[in-house]
């Protein structure tokens, strides 16, 4: 079961996009394809909406994935567990378990192929006033 948390999307897979200039990326993604701020995180980090889906724009070095530029963000019921599986079936964890303060728990693994997967339990509805975001 994946809970509600005001600081995440509510969608399961997130896809993480990194940019160089987060509030200009910002801006085009809305203006050309119709993207919604959700939610501003400094000048390093947003989340836009489309429908019921999700991204999240990052600034370059600020994704799990500074080389290819982009990462996947999958929602799961228990970030502990998920990790423990994954790193039995091969997967290499960068990033163990952590409990961040916007109320998530999450690790980061590379898959055989290179891909940067983190995935994300949400432990606790967090207003994101608390830990310095803007709901938009």
């Amino acid at each position: 079961m994946i809970r509600a948390n005001r600081s995440m999307p509510v969608c399961t897979v997130i896809p993480v996009l990194s940019y160089p200039d987060v509030r200009e990326a910002v801006a085009w993604l809305c203006g050309a394809f119709g993207f919604v701020e959700r939610l501003r995180i400094g000048d390093h980090r947003s989340q836009l909406a489309f429908a019921d889906g999700a991204v999240v724009i990052a600034g370059a070095g600020v994704s799990p994935a500074p080389v290819a530029g982009h990462s996947v963000m999958v929602r799961v019921g228990d970030a502990r567990a998920h990790c423990e599986h994954a790193q039995r079936a091969g997967a290499r964890i960068v990033s163990p378990p952590v409990d961040q303060p916007y109320g998530e728990r999450q690790y980061s693994a590379i898959d055989p192929a290179g891909h940067v997967w983190t995935f994300s339990q949400t432990m606790a509805d967090v207003d994101p006033t608390d830990w310095g975001g803007v709901l938009c």
